[in-house]
This record gives C-alpha cells, sequence and structure tokens, in this order.
C-alpha cells in the first residue's frame, strides 16, 4: 500500500461515494496501540479504509510539534494491516469535498473529541451532513501520553509478566478487578491479532515462559516445552518460508517498520528467483483456495525487564503489552513471542511452534548494546542474515526520545497544555543525568 497526493481536476464529475469505503484521518504521531485501535475499529465497519495524514506544518499550527516527520509517520500507516490507502497533507479540518473525492461516504474518529487552533470540532462539517461514525477511544494511551513517560521517567507502565496479566493473577486492584483488565487486555490482543479485514483470525501468538531466568536454564531440553499458545491465527501456508526477527520494537517506528518491510522484500525476491511468481504456481495456490505471499514472519518480543536491563533509564517507554499490539498491527508481521529470548539459542530456535526458522533476520537499527553476539547460533546454524542500512536505519525510542530532549521547550508546552502538573524542566534535567549515566556505562562495557 502507498500513499498519494492525487487531487481531482476542476470540472471532473464527483466520485461515486461508496458505502464500504470509510475515511480516517489523525496525526498518527509515532504511531502507537491506540491508534492502531480507532483503525481496526474503523476498518471492521466497512471493506476498505482510506488514512488521511495531516502534514507537519498543519499539525505544529493546531496541535504543536511532531515527533516523526510526515515521511515516517506515512510509511507507519502504510505499514498498518488494515489500511488501504495513506493519504498525505489531508486538511487538519476533515473536509467533505476532501473526502468526497476520494469516494468516502463516511468518516470515524473515537469518541474524544478533537479541537482545531480556534477551539472549534474538527468534524463539524462531516457531522452536520450526517456523514460521521464513532467508535470507541483506546483507553491509558496517546502521544502525550508517551511524551510524559519520556519528560518525567516513569516506571510504573511496566509489566513482570504479560502472560500472568491477562490471566488476573498480576497487577493492580481487586482480583475481580485484575481479571476484569486481563480480560480487556486479552480482548485487544486478540482484536489486533485478526487479518486485513479484521474480522478472521490473522497472527498466531504465542508466550515464551522462560525469558526471565537465568541463561543457563534457557538453553535446556526444559525450555522446548516453555511455548504456550495464546490464539491460533492462519499459520503458514505450503511452501512459505518461515522467517524469525526479534528485537523491544519500542516506539515502534519507522526504523523497525522499514526492517520489517526490507525483510518481506528480501524474501520476495529469493520467491521470484525460484519461480513463486511464475503463472503456473499461482494457479497452483489459487486452485487450492487463494494466493498468498512467499514469507511468514515470526517476530519475538522482549520483556519489559530485559530491555531495561540492557538499556537502563526508563526504557522501555512502551510495555510489552502496548509494545505487542504495535508489532500486531504490521502487515509485515504473520505471529508474535511474548517473552522473546535476549540471545536467540539453538534450543529456542529449533523449538519454535512453527518449525526452525529458514532465516533469522537482522537489521542495522541499533537500540540496546551488544557487548556479545546474540546471534551466535543462528550464525552457526547457517541461517542468519542481515538487511543493509536503510534510510531510517538511526531512527530507534533513544533517537525518538533525543528528539523530544532537543526541542523540550516546545514539548513541555505542549504537555503543560495538556494539563500536566509536574515540573517538566526538572523532569527534563533528571532524563538528562539518567541518559548520561546510561551512555557512560555502555562505553565502559565496550
Amino acid at each position: 500500500m502507498t500513499a498519494t497526493d492525487d487531487t481531482r481536476p476542476p470540472g471532473d464529475p464527483a466520485p461515486e461515494l461508496l458505502e464500504g469505503r470509510l475515511w480516517v484521518d489523525g496525526c498518527f504521531d509515532f504511531f502507537h496501540h491506540g491508534h492502531a485501535g480507532a483503525v481496526v475499529q474503523a476498518r471492521q465497519l466497512g471493506d476498505e479504509l482510506y488514512v488521511g495524514v495531516h502534514s507537519d506544518e498543519e499539525i505544529l499550527e493546531n496541535k504543536g510539534p511532531t515527533v516523526m516527520t510526515l515521511r515516517e509517520r506515512l510509511l507507519a500507516t502504510d505499514a498498518c494491516r488494515w489500511v488501504t490507502k495513506s493519504i498525505p497533507n489531508a486538511p487538519y479540518v476533515t473536509q467533505l469535498d476532501w473526502i468526497s473525492h476520494f469516494g468516502c461516504k463516511y468518516v470515524v474518529h473515537g469518541d474524544d473529541i478533537t479541537s482545531d487552533s480556534s477551539g472549534e470540532d474538527c468534524y463539524r462539517f462531516v457531522k452536520a451532513a450526517d456523514r460521521f461514525k464513532v467508535v470507541k477511544r483506546t483507553p491509558s494511551i496517546s502521544t502525550t501520553d508517551l511524551v510524559g513517560r519520556m519528560l518525567l521517567c516513569t516506571k510504573g507502565h511496566f509489566i513482570k509478566s504479560l502472560e500472568k496479566m491477562l490471566a488476573g493473577t498480576e497487577g493492580h486492584g481487586t482480583e475481580a478487578e485484575r481479571k476484569a483488565t486481563g480480560a480487556s487486555m486479552l480482548g485487544r490482543i486478540r482484536l489486533y491479532a485478526t487479518d486485513e479485514t479484521a474480522k478472521n483470525p490473522g497472527a498466531d501468538v504465542w508466550f515464551w515462559s522462560v525469558g526471565n531466568k537465568e541463561p543457563a536454564a534457557r538453553d535446556t531440553p526444559d525450555a522446548r516445552k516453555s511455548f504456550t499458545e495464546l490464539l491460533r491465527g492462519k499459520g503458514p501456508k505450503l511452501g512459505q518460508r518461515v522467517v524469525y526477527v526479534d528485537g523491544g520494537f519500542d516506539l515502534f517506528s519507522s526504523g523497525h517498520i522499514e526492517f520489517l518491510r526490507m525483510v518481506t522484500q528480501a524474501e520476495e525476491d529469493l520467491a521470484k528467483k525460484d519461480g513463486w511468481y511464475s503463472q503456473q504456481a499461482i494457479d497452483e495456490r489459487k486452485g487450492k483456495g487463494a494466493d498468498y505471499g512467499p514469507v511468514f514472519v515470526v517476530a519475538g518480543v522482549h520483556d519489559d525487564e530485559v530491555i531495561n536491563r540492557e538499556k537502563g533509564v526508563n526504557y522501555p517507554i512502551m510495555n510489552i503489552f502496548e509494545r505487542g499490539l504495535c508489532v500486531l498491527q504490521c502487515r509485515y508481521i504473520n505471529a508474535v513471542v511474548f517473552g522473546a529470548p535476549f540471545t536467540p539459542t539453538k534450543t529456542y530456535l529449533t523449538s519454535l511452534p512453527w518449525g526452525t526458522p529458514d532465516a533469522v533476520y537482522h537489521g542495522p537499527t541499533s537500540f540496546m548494546p551488544l557487548t556479545d553476539d546474540v546471534y551466535t547460533a543462528p550464525k552457526e546454524m547457517g541461517i542468519y542474515r542481515e538487511i543493509g542500512p536503510h534510510e531510517f536505519e538511526e531512527v530507534n525510542a533513544g533517537t525518538i526520545v533525543q528528539r523530544i530532549m532537543k526541542s523540550r521547550d516546545l514539548y513541555e508546552a505542549r504537555q503543560k497544555a495538556k494539563g500536566m502538573k509536574a515540573d517538566v524542566e526538572a523532569a527534563h534535567k533528571k532524563r538528562e543525568a539518567l541518559e548520561e549515566a546510561q551512555r557512560k556505562k555502555e562505553a565502559a562495557q565496550q
């Protein structure tokens, strides 16, 4: 799926408005699971979903500075599995002629109010035309919330065991409240694991439950029994290569997305050489039901404890639940393993529910320092592959935090405007000190 900025020449007839083609628009700054929540609910209401992405300039005028550029934000919406097409430079105040040009009859938005710089409802025109549909806003997540975590260095969002939290045996509140929270979280995982229609099972979801044990315990025969299925998706299809990637995927951003896209592209290129796209092969797949791509990508997502141990400060900014949802919504992913080990050993790789992967990919984006080669096992197994340099290779959670720190005055004003009561200047100084201490620690280890 690619973004487009096409416009209809004056005098052209108005396009047909399609009942099943819906419109969603927004800033989509470092695309988080709250954005994905609105998108997936919108997709469930129709057959196609067009996503309008506002320009950096309009967002600055109406809301404040963006963290990610327009190009990076478009990369994120294009990668969302429920998006049919991304449209750049969409007006901040949604216009009827704009959405009509793209054949969208209805606009979908969360049940919160979005206002322009004058304080007026951004959706007043589509509401007046009775072309507005409402979905539930995702609770407890927003770009402002995430910026607040960065500025204040909070750790209250960490999750010790996602598996136990989903079961209601870990977390805050009474037993009944914990179970209700766990059921709600499981429901959200189930929703984000749907296919491109947002209505059928899509991605497989598993736990690996020895991730926090001592290293020696992670490579024993018992480790083979430590995979637990949470949700069954479509699974690998006949002829598909299974490949494995892993990481923290914190603040799931352009560095992660471009790496995953390039993994898929590398596998597509291999498949072309092997005749996957010959007419005969296509006809054979269609004869068995439907055509499909040549690769099944499994993403291992590290625990909060693992990331904080390796990176320090208050990383990860997103907890494992939030990061897992971000990975699940990505069209380049077919399965997720929560609690994946920092070092993928031979025992772990050969015990994966889909069998030993055909390849283990690693990219150029570096966030957690590697004092040892964690990919020794896949290299020895002859399945290690590297993705080369790309445009967004320097973008990770650390560089995103640095962007906020460099423009702290603007972000502090944004936070204060949102009602943040803390002394953000003191928070910034605390963050600087912790980041500098971590850099010195990493330098000493090298």
